[in-house]
């Protein structure tokens, strides 16, 4: 299976970057077949402009967005992994969805409605966050962050979300949480595409 893992967060020494390795060693020990895409050290531009626009309607898609659209066209299953910052995604991640899941690449309008695009292919997100699990589920944070990002990006584009899992309390857990938030990781990826 062709594999793609995309990465949202600036410092290549975070838990984010740590998840993003768990997830490609244990992708590649299986045999699959593994595209790293990290936002921040590819230097990807998140920011949408009149340009990238008007590029797209005439059929003449920038260059870095075709090469994103590209990788998504080849993988057969997308793993993204970022933080939750401000009850969000980091904006690289949400620029490179505004940039890069373009109307005639990743969804379209026809007869029958909506059409996700990118159908036949499944995602995996993981996403970490400040506030220990249970205020964010008890709030209805990660219900909230499901509906937006699950159902309003990556099921509206056709992709089958396998699993959304959620790591709260990551700047304060010990060792040993984080050392079993990774083993989870590990046994969340062998469950999904072992």
């Amino acid at each position: 299976m062709k594999h793609l893992v995309i990465i949202a967060h600036h410092n290549a020494e975070s838990f984010t970057h740590a998840i993003a390795g768990i997830v490609q060693n244990t992708l590649s020990a299986a045999g699959h077949e593994v595209v790293v895409r990290d936002l921040n050290a590819i230097g990807f531009n998140p920011v949408l402009s009149s340009a990238d626009t008007v590029a797209i309607r005439a059929g003449q898609t920038p260059e870095d967005i075709r090469v994103e659209q590209a990788h998504l066209t080849w993988a057969d299953a997308v793993t993204v992994v970022h933080p939750v910052w401000w009850t969000g995604m980091p904006a690289i991640l949400k620029g490179y969805i505004d940039r890069v899941f373009t109307y005639g690449f990743a969804y379209a309008y026809g007869p029958n409605g909506r059409e996700g695009l990118l159908a036949g292919r499944k995602v995996l997100v993981f996403s970490s966050h400040g506030h220990p699990d249970f205020v964010y589920r008890d709030m209805g944070m990660h219900d909230a962050l499901r509906l937006t990002s699950d159902e309003g990006i990556w099921r509206f584009s056709g992709l089958e979300v396998a699993d959304h899992v959620f790591f709260g309390a990551v700047p304060s857990a010990s060792a040993e949480d984080r050392a079993g938030y990774l083993a989870q990781v590990k046994q969340t990826v062998q469950r999904h595409f072992g």
